[in-house]
């Protein structure tokens, strides 16, 4: 499936994610990732599906919730890879304008320094930028970027997208124990974000399973030490520490919305038993699709997390 959810979301309310970068196609392989390790590290921008396909299928899902009275606030671009890799992304977001429903797009900036990615980025109503470092080492450490990629490069393309777009630009930051809470970290992330001047820039730490397994969050003094700071030089800091809050819902078919959720967005044990308990589902149906290897259980943070199996062919633990 292409689309996923409704899915609650911290940032964006009820959002029906749209998945079309297959797996697991990125530009990063990020050590926090919570699709996996990337298997096809890749900069080169091609088609993967037929942006046609990909509109229909989000017409229908949207017409699903409407019938089951699900609402949907967002319309989201945030596959299992990189959404800027798709060639025909600006084509996407045009014709996905059709719905009347805000459209939103996680990327993780890397792309960002090209014209025809801001380009085609501008009719999006709110983008997500990652900004995990703006120090080389550490945005190595952390990001695992593809070799032809260059940091300064793509931190300046971030202030040129910023002047052009009109819409809700915000960036996120995941905060990795060791690598980048450190002083001189909150110094020089406090000094671009001044500059660059998005709408919000969240702070993350893991909390769902990521793809290296010796990834933590900050200890909590650190943690403190680094809001404490950061907060104070830039206001519009926002803490994205907590789960989201809301149910998954099921549009109808209820082990494949499952397996196109957790393919993207690894879900604890009581969202996954809320979820199937809304659907008049029963657990026997996800003890199935344990059973044929479709979905595998991963223990995280004294919580159960499901995760789609492909997930865990890409990492290890």
């Amino acid at each position: 499936m292409i689309t996923f959810g409704p899915v609650p979301s911290r940032r964006l309310g009820y959002s029906l994610g749209v998945n079309h970068i297959p797996p697991k196609h990125c530009t990063y392989s990020c050590v926090y990732c919570q699709v996996g390790r990337t298997t096809s590290l890749d900069i080169t921008r091609r088609e993967y599906f037929p942006p046609l396909q990909v509109i229909e299928e989000v017409g229908a899902t949207l017409e699903k919730a409407n019938s089951r009275g699900i609402q949907v606030d967002f319309i989201t671009l945030v596959p299992d890879g990189e959404p800027t890799l798709d060639l025909h992304l600006g084509e996407l977001l045009l014709g996905l304008k059709q719905f009347d429903i805000p459209l939103a797009v996680i990327s993780n900036a890397s792309l960002i320094d090209r014209q025809d990615v801001q380009a085609e980025l501008l009719p999006a109503d709110w983008v997500s930028l990652k900004v995990d470092a703006v120090g080389e080492t550490a945005w190595r450490a952390i990001n695992r970027p593809h070799a032809k990629l260059s940091l300064p490069a793509i931190l300046n393309g971030m202030l040129e997208f910023r002047a052009k777009f009109r819409g809700e630009l915000v960036t996120e930051t995941m905060l990795i124990s060791g690598i980048n809470d450190s002083t001189s970290s909150i110094d020089s992330l406090s000094e671009f974000l001044s500059t660059l001047q998005p709408f919000k820039s969240y702070l993350s730490i893991p909390i769902r399973p990521p793809a290296e397994s010796w990834v933590k969050p900050p200890a909590p003094e650190v943690l403190l030490n680094f809001m404490s700071d950061l907060t104070k030089r830039c206001p519009f800091i926002d803490m994205l520490f907590d789960m989201e809050e809301g149910e998954f819902s099921s549009t109808g078919d209820l082990a494949a919305d499952i397996l196109a959720i957790t393919a993207v967005h690894p879900m604890r044990e009581d969202a996954l038993r809320s979820m199937v308990d809304q659907a008049h589902g029963s657990w026997d149906m996800v003890e199935s699709l344990i059973a044929s290897y479709q979905l595998i259980s991963v223990p995280y943070r004294e919580e159960r997390y499901f995760i789609n199996r492909f997930r865990n062919n890409s990492s290890t633990s």
